[in-house]
């Protein structure tokens, strides 16, 4: 088969190039390869039940198919340079935000007209985090929650479903270049051949996209890898700040170690959740627009970044360890109660029942100082005191800490001001390419790379 353009992947990258392509030129031929369902069939079998053990799917319902690895976790759409990647480095500051706000009317027109845009603008918590040694990063943020980001999904879908032909459960298992045409293998002995290729494979794909970069021999860098945990507390403790930013974005400079410690992901009156990541079982967590789907705590990760280089560059590889680790020790994802942490026990069942924080992710009591690393640990315990100081009752004996959360990012690719890669015609885009780190960001890419592709046909 021969298309003009094949995108492979259906995350927010893959369906922004595809819906851009469809406004551009309308009459071209485009395909998109995708390794897992579409959005009706995505279903995690354990999902709602209290199994705490992922059951190994060939496909994890979760991390693939129509909408990626972010179609569960809480569609927020942060609008901004200061987090979430780095493809401002690439295409410029302006052309970022531009691209991001133009998703943002996309998503608003699409289902998410009722939902509500945060903003740290003007904001007094500014001042009451630099008094407390605190810096909160300059956001917008679109919030559609789980619920309403699957209707926007939805109606995408439909709409780009009788201009472009979805392959869903067909990865692709290589990409061959030759006389300037690209031949994509699937399936026994299928192929699809195309002059144009946007490869936005997201996080789910960072193995599969290294083998791809040694076959075409395209340079690559190591990224870094992002570790800690879930704290789950009362939602009021943080409602002061949800309830105006919905995401508070907040960076604490340790006093031991001088490493950054962050907030990333905050749901509140949300759930904690399992995610697997090519079968290593991790904490995350979302939250819904609808209030009756509301839980009455809050979740937020803590994460301190890890980029090694010489002579050790497997930043991926580091977090993997760490995180099967904590799979071994509590044959999934462990919790702890902050108290019982600092005392240096771990957490019983008895421990986690009496306390005053209701878990809603069925985890293993446990104890996290076994798990990671002295450093980071050091590192997550010194912010809960900082972030206290803020937010009275984060640091209270009974907040839950989920471990591990790690974020891993796939390596950097070699790609210029275009997104393109050394190879004319092949645009690595997405979280797929490293530069790229959230849903406003990869949804960005895939605008700008459809519209060069648009000018150049």
């Amino acid at each position: 088969m021969m298309y003009d353009v094949i995108i492979v992947g259906a995350g927010p990258g893959g369906i922004f190039s595809a819906y851009e392509l469809v406004q551009k030129k309308p009459g071209l031929k485009i395909a998109v390869f995708e390794a897992g369902n579409p959005l009706s069939k995505r279903h995690c079998p354990i999902d709602g039940e209290k199994v705490k053990t992922c059951i190994g799917c060939k496909t994890c319902a979760i991390m693939s198919g129509f909408g990626g690895a972010g179609a569960f976790s809480d569609g927020k759409y942060n609008i901004t340079n200061d987090f979430g990647g780095t493809l401002y480095e690439h295409i410029g500051k302006k052309t970022a935000l531009d691209l991001m706000k133009y998703v943002d009317e996309i998503n608003v027109s699409h289902g998410g007209e009722n939902t509500r845009m945060f903003s740290t603008a003007g904001t007094k918590f500014k001042k009451l985090c630099i008094q407390n040694k605190l810096k909160l990063l300059d956001a917008s943020v679109r919030h559609l929650g789980t619920d309403i980001n699957y209707v926007v999904l939805e109606n995408l879908y439909n709409e780009l479903k009788e201009q472009v032909d979805f392959f869903f459960l067909t990865p692709v298992t290589s990409v061959e270049y030759n006389d300037s045409i690209y031949t994509l293998h699937y399936g026994k002995d299928d192929t699809a051949t195309c002059k144009q290729c946007i490869i936005s494979v997201g996080r789910s794909g960072s193995k599969w996209m290294e083998t791809v970069c040694q076959d075409l021999q395209i340079p690559t860098k190591s990224n870094r890898v992002d570790l800690g945990v879930r704290v789950e507390l009362p939602a009021v403790v943080f409602s002061h700040l949800t309830d105006e930013l919905y995401e508070s974005k907040i960076v604490y400079r340790t006093e031991k170690f001088e490493d950054n410690v962050r907030t990333f992901c905050m749901n509140p009156n949300g759930i904690v959740v399992n995610e697997n990541t090519n079968g290593i079982i991790t904490a995350n967590g979302h939250s819904y627009e609808d209030p009756a789907k509301y839980t009455e705590n809050t979740n937020f990760a803590l994460l301190v970044s890890k980029h090694f280089s010489e002579p050790f560059k497997d930043s991926n590889g580091y977090g993997e360890s760490i995180a099967r680790l904590s799979n071994m020790l509590g044959g999934g994802v462990i919790v702890q109660r902050f108290g019982d942490l600092v005392r240096g026990r771990r957490s019983t069942v008895s421990r986690i029942e009496e306390g005053l924080v209701r878990p809603t992710l069925s985890a293993t009591p446990g104890d996290l100082s076994l798990v990671l690393p002295k450093r980071i640990l050091d590192g997550i315990i010194e912010m809960i005191y900082a972030l206290d100081k803020i937010a009275p009752g984060t640091a209270n004996d009974d907040t839950l800490l989920y471990g591990v959360e790690v974020k891993f990012y796939n390596m950097e690719v070699d790609i210029d001001e275009n997104l393109e890669s050394p190879y004319k015609g092949l645009y690595i885009i997405g979280d797929g390419s490293g530069v790229t780190h959230s849903l406003s960001h990869a949804s960005a890419s895939g605008v700008y790379v459809a519209r060069k592709i648009a000018e150049t046909l």
